[in-house]
């Protein structure tokens, strides 16, 4: 069955709208299981039933018509157990309900799964037939295992349907899809999608005006790639056998032939530009081979795929980097880089929306920092369809609108005003002091990654900087940056907040933060090759930063470096022996440089248990809630299936702070936070209570946490702290510190997040 399985979840995978998925579905269903009637009923929440929404078998005109309510009838009983249910003789089961409407007499036996997609019933999967019997065990597992897969495909092809209507020429609705608050804020633009190089899958759909262009750019690649293959073929004329080599003739007569050369032309005609006609084309004789019954002929689907790739490589080689299209430009993708997000002017992008990650993504960090509006995890985004609409995405909520009607525009132009309002508000306490009431001073430090004009004006109210990633000037750059362009950009950061101090974190990559020239690839990247491992195994990386920072401070002196990701003592005295090497070296070479304070950053579960130990090499020490609350619930923060369960408000991650908070203060050393808790007003009132001596965050929530600092006492927080601890739930915490914003008046602050 797995054969049948793959078909069919290709089949639905393709299909342009939910109502022909369903039909596929149900189609072959009935096929496979060789059943009379195969139905799918869909769950409709606002009117609390179950729709049948397609049928193979019973009455075609009872699509629509037909509804159980929730827990009514055998299919409310599925949908209720959220397991399979197998009868004998349905009629005779007292949940039994019989609908005129799909001609159902003669029909007895019943089997029906539910489709569950992260924890909700989407639907019920029903297979009848006219004997008395139950269905088979291997029959269930089957209608299981394919119920299981469908559940994706399902919502894609709705996701997919609901667009397409949005964007008809008379529609007045818009499509409206759901992910993750990934960076506060309302974003108003177009769509520009963004995708890796030689990736058919995510190569959008594009409007052209020059189709003779276009055609002449698909004819040059598929020449190129003859001319590949023909120089292959002759290369590997002396050692493949014949049979081998015959593979190539078979490809070149493809490449040469009228089916995948008349197609494509064929649908750039139709208005499509070239790498979006050969997606389509590509697709389509892949799913011809993928559904053949000879294995050997299955196979050769992936010799297509890799055709596409080829020709779509050159295609895109000889594509010159266009200028960003739209003055209000969203950046749209399955998953966007940094480097993707850096091509883009500042002044150009107005927002984000990711099909993956989540509100700790590196991506949405930098969006945060920057202060553009991010929906991430929108998992199922027809990405392909989104090129060039028009979009709001809704940063608070996590809700991203395609082709938005008139009642929506106005709907948000107001929220968007309320929340300049609420901006003007914030900017009469940005240069008051971050004190409590009763006059308990807490410092509030920057996050930053790029200096620019723009973010100066920002920066004038920070009391200096808590976390300055390092990592992005590496990111920006097509090679390992040497010693004298990394002091010049750290110069010019210590220069821009003198006297005030400057935390300078040493490079952080891996994970999710990939440097486009040293590529790491990994199994299980988050718990790799990353962070101070990266720079211990190379000394030669991590000698230049350390010499570059400390020549960039002399005169100065208000540097202090941070090592991020260190797990063991044996980490830190590695790194602690190579900063002491750096400084050596340059007081040997007659440079005026002073050894500055060196921190770690507290972000691995085993630090926990270090604290000690560690307090008496460092410094201080500063918390990286996003890792350390991704390690400790074991959520990887990019994954949307398990996005729900990554909570900074755990009991669990607020007792892993209180423990550390609490052995470094025996030691006298203080405590930062640099994760995006800091710059969440609900969880400010926590880190308050937990006696934390500065924060750390971005630009733009700095003025919202000194007006939550300056509206409570330290006591009151502490109490409140009290009341959280007996709290057993994530939600039921946040919702404790929500409700005293609101009482405090400060509601206008509170915004969804875990």
């Amino acid at each position: 069955m797995l054969d049948t399985l793959r078909r069919i979840i290709q089949e639905v995978n393709s299909a342009p709208d939910l109502e022909q998925a369903l039909d596929i579905i149900v189609q072959r269903v009935r096929e496979s299981v060789e059943v009379d009637v195969a139905s799918v009923y869909l769950k409709d929440v606002e009117h609390g039933q179950y729709v049948l929404s397609a049928t193979e078998g019973l009455r075609k005109d009872a699509v629509g018509r037909v509804r159980f309510g929730l827990g009514k009838g055998l299919v409310g009983m599925v949908g209720e157990r959220e397991e399979p249910v197998n009868i004998e003789d349905a009629p005779s089961h007292p949940r039994y309900r019989f609908a005129s409407e799909t001609g159902e007499n003669p029909y007895h036996a019943f089997l029906g799964v539910p489709i569950i997609q992260y924890g909700t019933v989407l639907g019920v999967l029903v297979v009848r037939q006219r004997e008395h019997r139950r269905f088979a065990e291997q029959e269930e597992a089957f209608l299981v295992t394919l119920a299981a897969q469908l559940a994706g495909a399902i919502t894609h092809a709705g996701a997919s349907g609901d667009i397409a209507h949005a964007l008809q020429p008379s529609a007045n609705v818009s499509a409206v899809l759901n992910g993750l608050p990934g960076s506060p804020g309302i974003a108003t633009g177009q769509a520009l999608v963004v995708y890796p190089p030689a990736n058919l899958g995510v190569i959008p759909d594009r409007v052209i005006t020059d189709i003779d262009a276009e055609i002449e750019s698909f004819r040059n690649a598929v020449n190129a790639v003859q001319d590949d293959m023909r120089d292959y073929a002759n290369r590997m004329s002396s050692i493949l056998p014949a049979e081998e080599l015959a593979l190539f003739d078979a490809l070149l007569m493809m490449l040469g032939g009228d089916s995948l050369m008349g197609e494509t032309i064929e649908r750039i005609r139709a208005g499509n530009w070239a790498p979006g006609a050969l997606r389509e084309t590509i697709g389509q004789h892949v799913r011809v081979f993928e559904s053949m019954e000879d294995s050997y002929m299955r196979e050769r689907a992936s010799d297509i795929r890799d055709l596409g790739r080829r020709i779509l490589t050159r295609i895109q080689s000889d594509v010159p980097v266009s200028s960003v299209p739209y003055p209000q430009t969203i950046l749209v993708g399955e998953e966007i880089s940094v480097g993707q997000l850096a091509e883009i002017p500042v002044e150009s992008l107005a927002g984000i929306v990711s099909a993956s990650g989540s509100s700790s993504s590196h991506v949405a960090i930098l969006a945060h920092a920057m202060g553009v509006p991010a929906v991430m995890g929108v998992a199922d985004m027809p990405v392909g369809r989104l090129d060039g609409q028009m979009i709001i995405a809704d940063g608070y909520r996590g809700d991203v609108f395609i082709n938005p009607s008139q009642l929506v525009r106005r709907e948000y132009l107001r929220l968007q005003m309320e929340e300049t309002e609420l901006t003007e508000v914030l900017k009469n306490i940005s240069e008051q002091p971050s004190i409590t009431p009763d006059g308990v001073n807490i410092p509030l430090y920057l996050n930053i990654g790029l200096l620019s004009s723009v973010e100066n004006e920002m920066h004038a109210n920070g009391d200096g900087v808590g976390l300055y990633r390092t990592e992005i000037p590496f990111l920006m750059q097509d090679r390992f940056p040497g010693e004298e362009l990394q002091l010049r950009i750290y110069r010019k950061a210590l220069e821009a907040f003198a006297p005030r101090p400057v935390t300078l974190r040493t490079l952080d990559v891996g994970g999710d933060k990939s440097l486009p020239y040293f590529p790491v690839t990994e199994d299980n990247p988050f718990l790799g090759w990353r962070g101070i491992r990266i720079s211990l195994d190379h000394p030669e990386i991590f000698l230049t930063q350390i010499r570059a920072m400390l020549r960039a401070s002399v005169g100065l002196n208000n540097l202090t470096i941070l090592l991020p990701m260190i797990s063991t003592v044996t980490e830190l005295d590695h790194a602690l022996l190579l900063i002491n090497q750096a400084l050596g070296e340059l007081l040997e070479e007659g440079e005026q440089v002073v050894r500055p304070p060196v921190g770690i950053m507290i972000e691995v579960p085993s630090a926990l248990y270090q604290v000690s130990a560690m307090a008496k090499r460092v410094d201080f020490f500063s918390i990286g809630t996003n890792d350390l609350t991704q390690y400790l619930l074991a959520v990887d923060r990019n994954n949307t299936r398990v996005a729900g369960l990554y909570q900074t408000l755990h009991p669990a991650v607020l007792g892993a702070i209180k423990q550390v908070i609490d052995q470094a203060h025996v030691l006298g050393k203080p405590v930062s936070v640099c994760g995006e808790m800091a710059g969440d007003p609900a969880a400010v009132l926590a880190l308050m209570g937990l006696g934390v001596n500065s924060l750390s965050m971005s630009a733009s929530n700095l003025p919202r946490v000194k007006w939550v600092i300056r509206s409570f006492t330290q006591d009151e927080t502490r109490d409140l702290l009290q009341q959280a601890w007996l709290l057993e739930e994530p939600r039921a915490i946040r919702e404790l510190y929500n409700s005293v914003l609101e009482q405090g008046g400060l509601g206008g602050l509170i915004r969804p997040g875990n």
